[in-house]
């Protein structure tokens, strides 16, 4: 098996959606956590240095491969074929970037999502497809996929805030924080940019995100804990 490219890279700046999920989760303090769509361990590494018990789903071999050294388990299964036993309870679920790329994202939640603590919750962190940049593309007619970003050519689903809400409420999961990134700069702009200029243009443009998500957001963050009642919830 060749080795594994990283399709991302890990985004460290604070206003990114990495830094908000490691933020938003803390220290593991040794609880368990399943990374749902691991890549090669990008941020599972991280959440292992923080402590964290971790699991790990990824549907491409080569990259759960390389990201298995970094993971207490690593699951090879593609999502949308099948939703692998992962042996829970785990305290939270991480949904990083995956939802998109799945073909029937609620059929996935509900059944992964029994596998949670009964005082477990989850993190999801989804594109917004009704980000101005989109919406000035189909004013013009266009709606042109490429290899990364909202319309990264892997989507299968889009998302906005209201969609993403209803997806999650039919899931049996309550919103607990919502949060919007700014579009990524450090990712868009060549190294020989980064800047002053672009740390504080950055960090004006994530202010203007936090006011403005579902327009100005470029991507969308979410901390929902299981309903009442909701299918599943705390039993493996």
């Amino acid at each position: 098996m060749s080795p594994a490219t990283p399709r991302y890279v890990l985004k460290p700046d604070p206003h990114s959606s990495h830094s908000i999920i490691l933020a938003w989760l803390g220290e593991g303090r040794g609880r368990r956590i399943l990374d749902v769509g691991a890549a090669d361990a990008l941020v599972s590494r991280q959440l292992t240095a923080r402590g964290w018990r971790v699991t790990g789903i990824e549907g491409d071999p080569a990259q759960a491969l390389a990201g298995a050294p970094y993971c207490e388990r690593m699951i090879t299964a593609n999502l949308n074929r099948e939703v692998p036993e992962v042996q829970g309870p785990f305290d939270a679920i991480l949904y990083g970037d995956v939802l998109e790329h799945l073909i029937e994202p609620l059929r996935v939640l509900v059944e992964l999502n029994r596998a949670l603590a009964p005082d477990g919750f989850v993190i999801v962190s989804v594109p917004n497809i009704a980000h101005l940049y989109i919406r000035l593309l189909l004013l013009l007619g266009r709606f042109d996929y490429i290899d990364r970003g909202i319309l990264d050519n892997t989507h299968l689903r889009f998302f906005t805030a209201r969609s993403l809400r209803a997806l999650l409420a039919d899931a049996g999961l309550a919103v607990e924080r919502f949060a919007a990134t700014p579009a990524p700069l450090y990712q868009m702009l060549p190294a020989r940019w980064h800047k002053r200029w672009v740390a504080v243009t950055h960090t004006i443009n994530a202010a203007i995100a936090r006011n403005l998500p579902r327009v100005l957001g470029y991507q969308f963050i979410v901390l929902a804990r299981p309903t009442d009642g909701a299918p599943g919830a705390g039993r493996e």
